[in-house]
């Protein structure tokens, strides 16, 4: 028996639309990264990009549990002492919430060439409007998946 593998020609991408409104980070995440990469359909190749196209909306309404909505996050200016760091509430409060959910996914791919690659697949918009009507998006209710997926505070 011969090892199936994907041919790029042979890759079928969908529209999938995804409102994170209620959900909690991580397990949206999750869900967005799988969809990205690709791993629920059953011809599944590791080293291609043949995941679907995920857009995300209300991102600025996601759930985070427990305390790690005072924890910070931190990053490098490439500068010398130039380290720096927000909590996850001030950067949902602020300019791009988006941001939040797109750190979440990134982390949750693996680190290499073709992650940075499935990471130009997903779309994140703050609010309920995106400009991506004309491709049809199939709605994906991650609600009614799980039961754990939503909290209420």
């Amino acid at each position: 028996m011969k090892t199936f593998t994907m041919t790029p020609d042979a890759i079928d991408k969908k529209w999938i639309l995804i409102d994170a409104e209620g959900v909690v980070l991580g397990r949206l995440a999750s869900i967005v990264a799988t969809r990205l990469r690709g791993k629920h359909k059953p011809t599944f190749t590791p080293s291609m990009d043949m995941g679907d196209n995920v857009i995300v909306i209300n991102a600025d309404k996601v759930q985070i549990t427990g305390e790690k909505r005072h924890e910070p996050n931190y990053w490098h200016t490439g500068h010398p002492g130039g380290i720096k760091s927000r909590t996850t509430q001030q950067i949902l409060e602020g300019k791009h919430p988006e941001r939040v959910v797109q750190q979440a996914v990134k982390r949750m791919l693996p680190g290499n060439k073709l992650s940075r690659q499935l990471m130009t697949n997903l779309r994140v918009y703050a609010s309920a409007e995106h400009p991506h009507e004309a491709q049809s998006p199939e709605t994906l209710d991650v609600k009614s998946m799980n039961p754990k997926n939503t909290r209420s505070a």
